[in-house]
């Protein structure tokens, strides 16, 4: 056991997580999600997190992740099919993590941009989330020092 790790993350999502370089995406992605098809075509590595939902999994990846600060935009969400203006229920919790977490808001992508994007992770972590969009993309960032 750790301690200040939360603990719906697995030792293998710990390790992926950890494995990550700056610049690396992360998709937390729903039940839904088709997780070990892009996984498998893109090499990216697949860690299941069933027992949670989404925005527990954002939560808890917040806690552990820096996102990535050199670049205008570091989360994405996949906007609705046939209405991109819509924020379903996931992703206004989404929006109100991050912003817990001092993140600037999430920009949205095309369903199949947001696939292709999810595709060249380094990390898809599948969770049970059961609702439609629950859906986001993580760019790292880095943890620097200043000191000499």
């Amino acid at each position: 056991m750790l301690k200040n790790i939360p603990p719906l993350l697995t030792p293998d999502a710990l390790h992926a997580l950890a494995s990550m370089g700056h610049g690396d995406d992360v998709a937390i992605v729903d039940a839904n999600f088709p997780a070990a098809a892009l996984a498998r075509q893109g090499g990216a590595r697949l860690v299941q997190l069933a027992g949670a939902n989404a925005t527990q999994a954002l939560v808890a990846v917040l806690q552990v992740l820096p996102l990535d600060d050199f670049v205008p935009q570091a989360t994405w969400t996949m906007q609705v099919v046939g209405d991109a203006g819509a924020v379903p229920g996931p992703v206004a919790e989404f929006a109100a993590a991050l912003q817990a977490a001092g993140e600037a808001h999430a920009a949205t992508l095309e369903r199949f941009d947001f696939y292709r994007r999810a595709q060249s992770a380094f990390l898809i972590l599948q969770t049970g989330e059961p609702r439609k969009y629950g859906n986001i993309l993580l760019r790292k960032g880095v943890i620097a020092s200043d000191a000499p």
